[in-house]
């Protein structure tokens, strides 16, 4: 996409991201079961948008326009018609534009490319925010609804987990193929893990993961596909987690700073964004993610800039294969070789290319609505010194997100520059 304005991220919020094994999620286990009840959906949408304008010091009647990411809201809380409930946040949204964007794990992205949308239009100040509630129903019928974001008719027969075993499908075909061994993929994993131990704010931050539990199936770390061909291939250590969470951004124009009183330093810039959008209908080669490579070839082109340019980066890790074939769609590894990336410590907080610092999707979580706000958030933090125990050593000044729904069907992947 070619920007016809500067347009910027002036900061956001990110509500914890909760689940089973988070400390303060309540469930059967949980000694408060019983007591007191997690946030609701409307809880996290408010906390995330006022969160937003406190953050940035933006009065909410100043925002003109804004959207909301979210998936499955009508099947795991039975509520749809986000955009209003986005307004319910503050008396001053009131009559504001605001309305709903689904695209499965992308639908963040969606928002926040949106957003772009409107100050590219002619907005100054606008909002994205994205959320999900997906802890209401079990393992087996949350997997029946996340896999609306497949072709239902042709794919959920697959499994009754039907992405992990898209995904264990695509496991298999890479390691046949480049001798990738279990142990190996277990690194991303670890890393995973890792990060998000130290951030406050991840769904598995009092979890720990080491490389003989992730390398190996077990009871702690079974692998629980039915389907026999792919039971071996996927871990529960391999996949993102079912988490509850929200965030929101404020995204503004040059004009826009003026009017809040902002500089250019206390934003970071928007260089390209691109969405692309597969067939649902068709099967792509396993070992590679055409939409991404072609969102993020568009961001390149677009910006100028190269795959050594990038300081930082938040990829869409829905399973640690996921992880490993983003590097090699955004050019950062030759087909095959994106292990080397992990395994050299190159991608890891103090390497030369961080990537999913707080956790990505297997650490930090996955509210599916959320992650795409979430990522362009922490891009932001890591660029503006905000992480706390999992900043970098030095601030970066070019960063990357790609956001993907589905099995790399619809992709949003932006660039963002430090000023």
């Amino acid at each position: 996409m070619a920007l016809n304005r500067r347009i910027f991220v002036l900061g956001g919020h990110i509500t914890p991201f909760i689940g089973k094994n988070h400390p303060d999620f309540i469930w059967k286990r949980h000694p408060d079961f019983g007591t007191r009840e997690n946030p609701t959906l409307e809880e996290t949408i408010s906390t995330a948008v006022l969160g937003a304008l406190e953050a940035t010091g933006t009065p909410a009647a100043a925002i003109e326009k804004a959207w909301i990411g979210n998936f499955v809201g009508e099947l795991f809380v039975n509520q749809g018609h986000l955009g209003a409930a986005v307004v319910g946040a503050h008396k001053d949204l009131m009559y504001k534009p605001v309305m709903r964007v689904e695209g499965a794990c992308a639908s963040g992205g969606l928002a926040f490319s949106s957003a772009v949308d409107a100050l590219r239009a002619g907005h100054d100040v606008v909002m994205a925010v994205g959320a999900e509630v997906q802890t209401t129903a079990s393992a087996r019928i949350g997997a029946d609804y996340l896999a609306r974001a497949s072709h239902y008719a042709r794919q959920r027969s697959i499994d009754e987990f039907t992405f992990p075993a898209m995904f264990a499908a695509r496991a298999k075909a890479y390691r046949q193929t480049h001798g990738l061994t279990e142990r190996e993929l277990a690194q991303v994993s670890v890393k995973a893990y890792a990060n998000a131990n130290r951030n406050p704010l991840a769904h598995m931050k009092a979890v720990k993961m080491d490389l003989d539990t992730a390398a190996e199936a077990s009871n702690r770390n079974p692998a629980f596909l039915a389907n026999e061909d792919l039971n071996p291939w996927l871990k529960v250590s391999d996949c993102s987690q079912v988490s509850d969470g929200g965030a929101a951004m404020i995204l503004v124009s040059e004009e826009g700073l003026r009017k809040l009183g902002k500089t250019e330093s206390d934003a970071i810039e928007l260089l390209a964004l691109s969405h692309t959008t597969g067939n649902l209908y068709e099967d792509g080669n396993p070992l590679v993610m055409d939409a991404t490579a072609h969102a993020v070839a568009q961001v390149y082109a677009s910006s100028g800039l190269s795959p050594a340019d990038i300081g930082v980066a938040e990829v869409h890790d829905c399973f640690t294969i996921t992880e490993l074939l983003m590097y090699e769609a955004a050019g950062w590894a030759k087909p095959g070789r994106a292990i080397d990336l992990v395994a050299s410590g190159k991608v890891a907080i103090d390497g030369a290319l961080p990537v999913n610092t707080g956790g990505g999707l297997v650490g930090f979580g996955h509210p599916v609505g959320a992650t795409g706000i979430k990522q362009v958030l922490e891009i932001y933090r890591q660029m503006k010194g905000q992480c706390g125990d999992y900043q970098m050593a030095s601030q970066p000044e070019i960063g990357m997100t790609i956001n993907m729904g589905g099995d790399d069907k619809t992709v949003v992947s932006a660039a963002f520059a430090n000023r």
